[in-house]
């Protein structure tokens, strides 16, 4: 009766029951195996690769599976809200291809189960709060600061497991009374679970309770034994309850997250457990990880990776096919197996399994990411590609699109070499290919390399002079490079570089350092696509400008 009474006295405006709140959030109507996953973000201002890691997981579960796969923003600590947070996530995930059926939206709710933001459910979590209060699964304490400090200190004299649970946790058998007497005279208060673990108090070894874990198989686990908080003394629910609540009425099957909430599994277990609920099963990830300069393994870094923040793949201009084939490489064992079986395959066609995830940290690599990017955008059509570079600086690089002004120039320079016998893989990312092709543009112009050491000074003016002297246009590229050998010959260069390296005292150079020079000349690199081609697609005038601004 005591306990009746001490819920009545925490939370007096409560009147929803936990059973009313049961048939607003039904058992959804789903097929057999169907899976509901979820991705609970903190809008914190940085969303992190990790996050796009797990939401990939989740994705795949629920669509493979004919499931759900929701948004739900996790906004309980305060403290680390971010204004304007909630559009990054939004916006981040959807520019990789993250596709919500359910879930906050930046135009509201979209769905049956919300509201799905955390701190807009507040009366919910009292409600249950107030279920295990009644029912003498949880209390008020009234620990001050300084008492826990002070109880630390002793537990560390003690050399025994600090926290809050057992004989340290005094306020364990408050009466409805006392609670009240404390209540008026305006002492702040937490509502704390009762967990039923002693830590090993009584002497005994701590109990280890058993759970399957999708991704690293049955996990023995220690059973709780802190009387953690549930409700914070601002009335706000902690991370554990809320999402323990949450992921049981809006009826997540799984939950996807890192390896660093494994320490956090027992609380969540005996939460469930006092709740009277089915836990769903958790798939706890591998850490993200990367070589260091020595080799050695470490996880990615807020502070010293700027490739963690997904700000990172936005403004470099990944193209989000890329980076999510290149999740894929690293989410499953057999993903590149069945890409080399699969070449022209949607990625949506690979079978996705937790059982195939790796559980020891996954390696990622940007070189790796860098070499897929070419491979994906290869077979991306240049339409297609042209109208994703021509967004992407409009939002991260607007000093670049006067280079996509002219859509059927960008066209055709998007797909220089690109359907050749051997394609060409030169395009990697929209900063790296704004740059790569720069010399199609005279304001972006720049020689980069020297002239080659073979070709003094007064014969790279006198091939340019030859060469402008000759050059016509309407040249196919035999007739073309036949004019070029005739330029080296004429000049004491070897028309064929065999011919060089054979006899290199009878020669200056050969061929191809003199068309090297014109290639300079017109690119100002010395390595480049083929050069008739980039002629013809710059035109006839630019060509002799070009030329023409060197001699």
């Amino acid at each position: 009766m005591d306990n009746l009474k001490m819920a009545e006295l925490l939370f007096p405006h409560i009147e929803k029951t936990p059973e009313e709140y049961e048939k607003m959030y039904p058992e959804r109507n789903l097929p057999e195996g169907a899976k509901v996953t979820r991705l609970g973000p903190s809008p914190t201002g940085f969303i992190h690769l990790g996050n796009l890691y797990g939401a990939f997981v989740d994705e795949r579960l629920a669509h493979q599976s004919g499931g759900v796969f929701y948004l739900r923003i996790e906004d309980t600590d305060d403290k680390r809200y971010v204004e304007g947070a909630v559009k990054t996530i939004i916006d981040s995930l959807g520019f990789f291809g993250i596709n919500f059926d359910e879930g906050a939206t930046l135009n509201g709710d979209m769905g049956d189960y919300g509201d799905y933001t955390q701190s807009h459910r507040e009366e919910i979590y009292k409600c249950f709060a107030k279920k295990l209060v009644a029912e003498g699964k949880a209390y008020p304490c009234f620990l001050t600061e300084d008492e826990i400090a002070e109880i630390r200190a002793g537990q560390e004299a003690e050399k025994v497991n600090p926290g809050i649970y057992g004989r340290y946790a005094r306020y364990r058998d408050i009466t409805a009374a006392e609670a009240e007497e404390k209540i008026k005279a305006g002492q702040p208060y937490v509502v704390r679970l009762r967990s039923d673990g002693d830590g090993g108090a009584s002497g005994d070894d701590i109990k280890r309770v058993k759970v399957n874990d999708a991704i690293r198989g049955i996990l023995e686990v220690p059973e709780n034994f802190q009387d953690v908080v549930i409700l914070k003394a601002t009335g706000i629910p902690t991370y554990h309850f809320a999402h323990v609540v949450d992921d049981h009425l809006m009826r997540t099957t799984h939950v996807v997250r890192g390896a660093e909430w494994l320490s956090s599994l027992p609380i969540h277990v005996e939460l469930f457990g006092k709740l009277g609920w089915d836990m769903p099963v958790y798939c706890h990830t591998a850490q993200l990880m990367k070589l260091d300069e020595e080799g050695n393994k470490r996880k990615l870094s807020k502070r010293k990776d700027p490739e963690l923040s997904l700000t990172y793949y936005r403004d470099q201009g990944y193209h989000p096919a890329a980076v999510r084939e290149y999740l894929l490489t690293i989410l499953n064992s057999n993903f590149e197996e069945w890409r080399m079986e699969n070449p022209d395959a949607s990625i949506d066609d690979f079978e996705f399994t937790t059982e195939k995830m790796s559980n020891s940290g996954a390696l990622f690599d940007l070189n790796k990411l860098n070499d897929i990017s070419k491979d994906v955008l290869l077979k991306i059509p240049a339409s297609e590609l042209y109208d994703f570079l021509k967004s992407w600086a409009e939002e991260f690089a607007p000093e670049y699109t006067e280079i996509f002004a002219d859509r059927e120039y960008a066209e055709k320079i998007l797909d220089l070499g690109r359907n050749d016998a051997k394609p060409r893989k030169d395009l990697v990312y929209a900063r790296q290919i704004v740059d790569f092709i720069s010399y199609f543009f005279d304001d972006l112009f720049k020689t980069e390399d020297e002239m080659p050491a073979e070709v003094n000074a007064e014969d790279q003016k006198e091939i340019l002079k030859r060469y402008l002297q000759t050059y016509d246009h309407g040249d196919d590229q035999g007739a073309w490079f036949d004019k070029i050998r005739a330029i080296a010959s004429d000049l004491g260069y070897a028309a064929k570089p065999k011919d060089f390296k054979k006899n290199p005292d009878q020669y200056k150079g050969h061929v191809g350092h003199v068309s090297t020079v014109i290639r300079i000349a017109l690119m100002g690199r010395a390595q480049s696509p083929d050069v008739w081609t980039i002629q013809q697609i710059m035109g006839e005038e630019m060509t002799r400008r070009r030329l023409e601004r060197l001699l």
